[in-house]
């Protein structure tokens, strides 16, 4: 938690693979007016390993946690963060200030991500001993830069033996409710405002998420950050953070 110590929290929820420190940038910006809290999910980061990787579960995890910091928030989430922060405003709209979500739509998608967990899951940790070695491994099977440094923030070298911080049998067995969405959520529930930002090259939210957006909260406010793929907020930092400043404000008013 960083920031102010009063004041309505703004909380900061990663997407798949991801940790709370990956939205690091959005978090300090925000932090010279509001108190702000990074969490890591469950299966992620620190956070405890549990098989259930459910939207419920997510959701039921976030309320916790808001339910801690006094019982309401401002929410945005990335990605599967997303998708549990808009779950979370559906099922528990009294905890929910304003929500962001960040490219993402409440539909199912087709994007699988299991080659990344057979690619992790590929590696012969007992063989490694630096993340250099680590990185040119890994690239044999993901030959984006990018994609292995974010991959290799989960690789923990310092414990033993080496392990990953993250759940991938859970996050295997639960990749379809992952990629998926639930089919009897209430829409139009939740009256607070809501902004949905996308990237530009990002085939994430499309017409089709955009058309599921407004039947979920009919007042969303979509916003295009040019430049900007899946991982807006790493090839955006300073637009993403303004953006999220503006909209949220200092957390008084409706």
């Amino acid at each position: 938690m960083i920031g102010p110590e009063s004041g309505l929290p703004v909380l900061l929820v990663h997407g798949l693979y991801g940790q709370g420190r990956n939205l690091g940038a959005q978090a300090r910006r925000l932090a010279d007016t509001r108190r702000v809290v990074t969490v890591d999910l469950r299966n992620h980061g620190d956070s405890p390993h549990d098989p259930d990787a459910s939207y419920a579960a997510l959701a039921g995890d976030l309320a916790e946690l808001i339910a801690d910091l006094g019982g309401r928030v401002d929410l945005v989430g990335h990605s599967m963060g997303g998708k549990a922060a808009m779950m979370l405003a559906l099922t528990h709209p009294q905890m929910v200030r304003r929500l962001v979500v960040m490219d993402i739509a409440p539909i199912a998608y087709g994007h699988d991500q299991t080659r990344y967990i057979d690619a992790m899951e590929g590696l012969n940790l007992t063989r490694i001993d630096r993340r250099s070695q680590a990185d040119t491994a890994l690239a044999e099977s993901v030959p984006e830069a990018g994609t292995r440094a974010f991959l290799l923030q989960n690789l923990d070298l310092k414990s033993d033996p080496h392990a990953w911080r993250l759940n991938l049998k859970a996050l295997r067995d639960g990749m379809g409710q992952i990629i998926g969405w639930p089919d009897d959520l209430p829409a139009g529930n939740f009256d607070g405002k809501v902004m949905a930002l996308r990237g530009a090259l990002s085939d994430y939210v499309t017409e089709a998420g955009e058309e599921a957006l407004r039947h979920h909260f009919p007042q969303v406010r979509v916003v295009t950050l040019k430049n900007a793929s899946h991982w807006l907020h790493a090839d955006a930092p300073e637009a993403v953070s303004e953006t999220l400043a503006a909209f949220l404000g200092d957390g008084t008013d409706a």
